[in-house]
């Protein structure tokens, strides 16, 4: 059955969004009436036997947390998908309708959205992760008992994934500290048997906490990984970014930038998710494209940003995020001083032009300071460390960055590398290592 929803159980604040951003197109089928502080939401696309998986997982976690909790899957494709997507989705609808309708039932709170049925496919210009979470967070907003005085948490995880047992209470108790109302979850790829798919994705998620231990070093407020499978925000944070975003590829990365623009976020390292580490061609890049790269032989994988652009990151937002404010000359200057790629990044994108307009525009300290973060953002980091990495800061080996780093931040090294590519055992030390870090 579909949940019914009248307008005066929502607070006027997601009534607002809704009729802002709202879509119409697509509703929520459930099992019950009841409400929920918790709804995880859960895109999905050929993806019948993980979601199995999945629920497996879930189900080992506590029973009076399971019981408070809706999981919300999102079963989508386009009109062009291909055959085989849609009779798994077919499948898929089909197995989470018989446990919504109580066959089979294992004990779990389960919402579908079809978005694979005909008639009901995501549209080809949008269709993809971005839309498809979007759906299933913006129908989460109908489904929270919003007169209960626990807060009501937005939890993102993706159908190929498994969780730990404590998953759902290590969340939930964080979430009812004080202020706290954004944060990632800590993430294990898990290691293939196959040696050489575990020397795949070894690799991807050394590069993918390098750069957050990168951005940590540099004392950036955007030093946090992107996966969507780890994001968790409270309701009032979803509403006050406008919710999630239609991209089709790195909708994470944006969501949670601009979480980041509002909140402080936080690290949730008790709880686990398990991403799949296999090859995928679901999204254009992430885990299941660089593992597709590694195997064609096409990149050399094995090279990370050069330390030093970290040395040159953290030096900017000394000054540039100091409480302080100087005019655009004296930050040029001071730019130029650390680095002549910095200055000419900041010339290029236009820096003075933009900072004569927020010292225009803002009209106290605070809102200055909060304006110089909107400017220099996550992504304009990301594209400083590129420019950096084009222009006097080539790409190293991936292991020489790692014991530069360590020497950078004298970190005692309980190892010494004998290669320049390692043994699969020393790349775990240096992936346990990371993991523990950042």
């Amino acid at each position: 059955m579909i949940s019914p929803i009248t307008n005066h159980q929502l607070p006027t604040t997601v009534l607002r969004y809704l009729n802002k951003y709202g879509l119409k197109d697509w509703s929520l089928e459930l099992s019950t009436v009841k409400k929920f502080n918790n709804v995880v939401i859960i895109p999905a696309i050929q993806e019948c036997e993980n979601i199995k998986l999945l629920l497996a997982s879930l189900l080992d976690n506590d029973k009076q947390y399971l019981e408070k909790s809706l999981f919300v899957f999102v079963i989508n494709n386009l009109n062009s998908s291909n055959v085989e997507a849609k009779t798994d989705n077919g499948k898929s609808v089909e197995q989470l309708r018989k446990i919504i309708l109580g066959k089979n039932n294992p004990g779990i709170n389960i919402g579908l959205v079809d978005a694979s049925s005909s008639g009901l496919e995501l549209p080809e210009k949008d269709g993809g992760v971005g839309l498809a979470r979007k759906i299933g967070m913006d129908l989460a907003l109908t489904q929270f008992d919003y007169s209960n005085s626990s807060k009501n948490i937005l939890f993102c995880l993706d159908a190929d994934c498994t969780v730990s047992n404590n998953y759902l209470e290590s969340i939930i108790q964080s979430f009812n500290q004080p202020n706290i109302h954004a944060a990632y979850v800590q993430y294990v790829h898990m290691l293939p048997e196959n040696e050489s798919k575990q020397l795949a994705i070894i690799c991807y998620e050394i590069f993918l906490r390098y750069y957050v231990l990168g951005l940590h070093y540099a004392n950036s407020p955007f030093a946090f990984p992107t996966i969507g499978s780890t994001m968790v925000c409270d309701y009032e944070s979803y509403i006050k970014i406008g919710g999630m975003n239609k991209k089709k590829a790195a909708e994470d990365f944006y969501f949670m930038e601009k979480l980041a623009k509002i909140t402080e976020i936080k690290k949730i390292s008790a709880a686990k998710v398990y991403p799949s580490s296999r090859g995928s061609w679901r999204v254009p890049f992430g885990t299941g494209q660089r593992v597709n790269r590694f195997f064609s032989g096409t990149h050399n994988e094995y090279l990370l940003y050069d330390p030093k652009s970290f040395d040159v990151l953290q030096s900017w937002l000394k000054i540039y995020s100091s409480k302080e404010i100087f005019d655009a000359e004296y930050y040029l200057k001071s730019a130029a001083a650390i680095h002549k790629s910095l200055y000419d990044f900041l010339v290029q994108n236009s820096f003075e032009d933009s900072w004569n307009k927020i010292l225009k525009n803002s009209k106290s300290d605070e809102q200055n300071q909060k304006q110089k973060q909107i400017w220099f953002d996550g992504f304009r980091t990301l594209k400083l460390i590129h420019y950096l990495r084009d222009n006097g800061f080539p790409l190293v080996n991936m292991f020489e960055a790692l014991d530069l780093y360590f020497e950078f931040t004298k970190y005692n090294l309980q190892f010494k590398r004998r290669e320049v590519i390692p043994s699969i055992e020393e790349q775990i030390k240096y992936l346990d290592l990371l993991r523990k870090l950042a």
